[in-house]
């Protein structure tokens, strides 16, 4: 993605990004709503670990998780709001696809998801949440006033 807006990605800045996405345990979620109308954001539980593409942990129950399971297309808008202006403050969007986490590597999901969110021990193991894989295909990263990229999942994530 080419844009004079957008500045060049050096690892100083891929750096910046996995220090806010590690210490990032939750997460707006933007799906495309069924009835196709409108889109719908909502706040989930999320994790990372070791600058892997996120995870998040959704009930059936919700809209959301029918939404992905009808469209994949997803985005997350991860950013840690503290005094100040929060224009100015550091936030990425990240474009997605979300895919189920298959019943065979649910154990070390879980593991890796309770290390970064021990409070989801309340209900991980309700039998109407699931995890998804979130695949990275791009972001933009605002990292304050004049300072936007576009960063490609490779980019990040390998």
């Amino acid at each position: 993605m080419s844009n004079k807006l957008h500045q060049t990605v050096a690892e100083k800045i891929i750096n910046e990004v996995h220090q806010l996405l590690s210490d990032s345990i939750h997460t707006s979620l933007a799906v495309f709503n069924p009835d196709g109308q409108y889109p719908s954001v909502s706040r989930v539980s999320m994790a990372i670990a070791n600058n892997s593409n996120p995870v998040i942990l959704t009930s059936a129950l919700s809209p959301h998780t029918k939404a992905l399971k009808e469209n994949a297309n997803c985005s997350l808008l991860i950013g840690n709001i503290a005094d100040g202006d929060p224009m100015a403050q550091s936030r990425i969007t990240l474009f997605c696809r979300a895919f189920a986490v298959e019943d065979n590597d649910r154990e070390k999901t879980r593991a890796d998801f309770l290390e970064r969110n021990p409070k989801a021990i309340n209900y991980i193991d309700l039998p109407d949440f699931a995890f998804w894989n979130l695949r990275v295909e791009r972001a933009t990263y605002i990292a304050g006033f004049g300072r936007a990229y576009h960063i490609s999942g490779q980019q990040l994530f390998g």
